[in-house]
Order: C-alpha cells, then sequence, then structure tokens
C-alpha cells in the first residue's frame, strides 16, 4: 500500500490487522513501491487529478491496473497515459460504481431482453442537498506538510505553497479538480450508457448546480 500521508499508512496497517488478521508493507511513495513491493497489478484511488500520471506509473513498472474514475481532468494528461498503455502490455480498466453495482447490471440485462424495444433517449435526474460535501474541517485542522509530500501531490500540477485545504479538500479547487463534472456527471453518463449498452451516445448535455460553491454545465456532441 502505497500513500504519501503517514497517517493513511498507519490506518491501512491497523485496518488489515483488525479485519483481516494480517500484516502489510506500506510504502512512501509509488516509487518505493514498485522499486521494493514489484506487485503484479495495483489499484489506483488516488485524487481524482493524479490518476493519469499514476496509470502511466503503473504501467511503466509492470503492472495492470484498476483505476477510479475519472480517468483524467485535462486531455493533456489522458493523451498522455492513453500513448503509456497503449505502448505496453498491460492491462488497464476505468472502473465506476455505477458500472460495476449489481442494480446496474440487472437493468442492463432487462433492456438487453428488448422488454422496453429500443433505446432512443435517456433523460436522468438526481438530487442531493450536502452543504459540507467535500468539506473535511477537523483533518484539515490536524494536517501539517511533515505529514505528507507535497511536491509529490502536486505532481505536474504549477508548485503552490503548502495548503492543508487543498491537500484533504482538493476536489473544491482547480486545477486538481474539476468538481461535479468529474464526479457527477461521470457517474450518470456511465449509468445512462452503461444499461442501455451503448458506447458514445450520439449527443449528450448535463447541467449541475450544487451547494457545496462549485457549479458546472457541459454539452457536447461527439
Amino acid at each position: 500500500m502505497s500513500d504519501i500521508w503517514n497517517r493513511r499508512r498507519d490506518e491501512a496497517q491497523a485496518w488489515f490487522r483488525r479485519g483481516l488478521n494480517s500484516e502489510i508493507t506500506t510504502y512512501r511513495n509509488n516509487e518505493e513501491l514498485y522499486e521494493k513491493g514489484r506487485p503484479d497489478a495495483v489499484i489506483i484511488s488516488t485524487a481524482d487529478f493524479q490518476h493519469a500520471r499514476h496509470t502511466i506509473e503503473a504501467v511503466e513498472a509492470g503492472a495492470d491496473a484498476y483505476v477510479e474514475k475519472p480517468f483524467a481532468e485535462t486531455m493533456q494528461d489522458a493523451r498522455e497515459a492513453l500513448r503509456a498503455v497503449r505502448a505496453r502490455d498491460c492491462i488497464v480498466q476505468i472502473g465506476s460504481q455505477r458500472r460495476s453495482g449489481a442494480t446496474y447490471l440487472a437493468a442492463k440485462r432487462y433492456l438487453e431482453s428488448g422488454k422496453f424495444g429500443p433505446i432512443v433517449m435517456c433523460e436522468m435526474s438526481w438530487n442531493v442537498n450536502q452543504p459540507g460535501r467535500w468539506r473535511r474541517p477537523a483533518l484539515v485542522a490536524g494536517l501539517s506538510e511533515s505529514d505528507v509530500d507535497w511536491r509529490r501531490f502536486l505532481i505536474n500540477r504549477p508548485l503552490v505553497p503548502w495548503d492543508p485545504r487543498k491537500y484533504v479538500e482538493y476536489r473544491l479547487f482547480w486545477p486538481y479538480s474539476s468538481a461535479y463534472p468529474a464526479s457527477g456527471c461521470v457517474i450518470r453518463s456511465t449509468r445512462s450508457t452503461g444499461s442501455p449498452g451503448c458506447r458514445i451516445p450520439a449527443a449528450s448535455a448535463q447541467t449541475v448546480g450544487s451547494t457545496s460553491g462549485r457549479t458546472a454545465a457541459r454539452t457536447s456532441t461527439p
């Protein structure tokens, strides 16, 4: 288990001892993981903007990767990761709970049965009121720069002064996250295309309003 925050490494060891009666080795960063651990495969569940770069590190080390969504926050990161994956004989899958959940797989089977007839349009809505969404004030208050590796966290983002909020609550700040487009919109997109069995919709539009202080709207036609 690799994590640049000492707290998360300690929590991982405690969880495995308590839940599985097992010991694990933790690493301070991915370089240590690939050099000493030499894993065959990894699960990448880091900050959203890090996924693509961590995927590159994985395949360059010869490891298969299951990557949580979103794959990237910029097209540049996405293209660089795609080139790295295509250049190596590794398996990479982008995961989404809406794509793999039992409920949505059951809906997919029902639609494939033909009982609904041809699917020509899908409209969805999801309402949530979470004023404190993505905010972790207690964690922020207890975090010091010496607890983490700030430069490694930023990866290819501009070097800026240490900010514990940007580390813990990164989803509230660009260029570390696009917030709902990379979260809620991805979930809704994979749900609406996955259940009907579509690969890419002919056209899509999504509008998101948020009580968390971030709003976004995107419309696209491939």
